[in-house]
């Protein structure tokens, strides 16, 4: 996408507040679908285009906000303020890119209501980890970005390997920058093209059944139906190696799952801009219960770019360089 300089002026702002509730899920009309999409040659629903999920919500809900799941129209402009003001005032010291640039897009933010990204359980946090969740925490930590003992790059995340940036899931997770995809479609296959990092993830619908579970994939492996107007994808097969992690944190990549876990993600066309995205997840070996959430995702204009990671990706190699300097 452009990555030119926008800030949101006055007008904008208050152009974006008074249309949150139509860009946002509505508490009065949340599960009512009455808008009809149109239809593929084949007569499907037509989910095709170029979309966003660039979000300001966070995925799990600031504790002090309790049960607390919607903000009020007040509330949401002082919270969307409140980031636009840390995106742009930057501190000098911030020795980083300057992410007002760097994270910009072609396109506006917009306003939401919503507290949370998760909708379920209702305090909208991630449920409480399993005995075997726990146990896994020092080691998985151990591969993050804040590990200083990194001895090659295999010890390094798998973002600043330019591998997987998270946000490809599913459960689909709007990355900092670079939250587009493009939706395709054909009779038996549904893709979703990512542009961050330029992931295509197939979707069947032809009736295949899941592989082995000794047969695993990053993303792992979605079969979909329709029901009515809603794509229900169902996705198994994950690595133990999967992670993730929803905005604004996505780059530390600190949520962990294991091949047990099992996602179901529901695509609903609300409007001619707007797709209703909504997810639950469950993975016995991590989270106590399943946990469930929802966004809206918003049409843009395409095209989305490659997002060449690899070629000049001198960080990880000045990362490695460094540590092994002040040994």
């Amino acid at each position: 996408m452009n990555f030119g300089l926008r800030f949101a002026t006055a007008t904008a702002f208050v152009g974006a507040l008074l249309s949150a509730s139509a860009q946002t899920s509505d508490p009065s009309t949340h599960g009512t679908h009455a808008w009809i999409a149109a239809r593929t040659a084949d007569g499907q629903p037509d989910l095709q285009g170029h979309w966003s999920n660039d979000t300001y919500t966070p995925l799990e809900r600031a504790v002090e906000l309790g049960e607390q799941e919607f903000y009020t129209a007040d509330e949401a402009a002082a919270f969307f303020k409140s980031r636009q003001d840390d995106l742009i005032g930057q501190a000098e010291d911030d020795i980083h890119y300057d992410d007002a640039i760097w994270q910009a897009e072609n396109y506006d933010k917009v306003v939401h209501l919503r507290t949370s990204l998760i909708d379920s359980p209702s305090n909208g946090r991630l449920p409480p980890l399993t005995a075997a969740g726990e146990a896994r925490l020092p080691q998985q930590r151990a591969t993050q970005r804040a590990n200083t003992a990194a001895v090659g790059a295999r010890s390094r995340s798998l973002g600043e390997r330019c591998i997987s940036w998270g946000n490809v899931g599913p459960p689909m997770m709007p990355p900092t920058y670079n939250a587009n995809l493009q939706i395709l479609q054909t009779p038996g296959l549904v893709v979703i093209r990512h542009e961050m990092m330029h992931d295509a993830r197939l979707i069947y619908l032809d009736g295949r059944a899941h592989p082995s579970p000794s047969v695993q994939w990053m993303a792992g492996h979605s079969v979909g139906h329709w029901e009515g107007q809603t794509l229900v994808v169902d996705t198994t097969n994950f690595t133990p190696q999967t992670n993730f992690r929803g905005s604004p944190q996505n780059t530390r990549q600190d949520i962990f799952a294991t091949e047990r876990m099992h996602v179901v993600e529901r695509f609903t066309a609300t409007a001619a801009d707007t797709i209703l995205y909504e997810f639950t997840v469950e993975d016995p070996e991590t989270w106590t219960t399943p946990w469930s959430g929802e966004m809206e995702i918003r049409r843009v204009e395409g095209p989305i770019y490659e997002y060449a990671c690899h070629e000049g990706n001198y960080g990880l190699a000045n990362i490695l360089s460094a540590i092994a300097a002040e040994k």
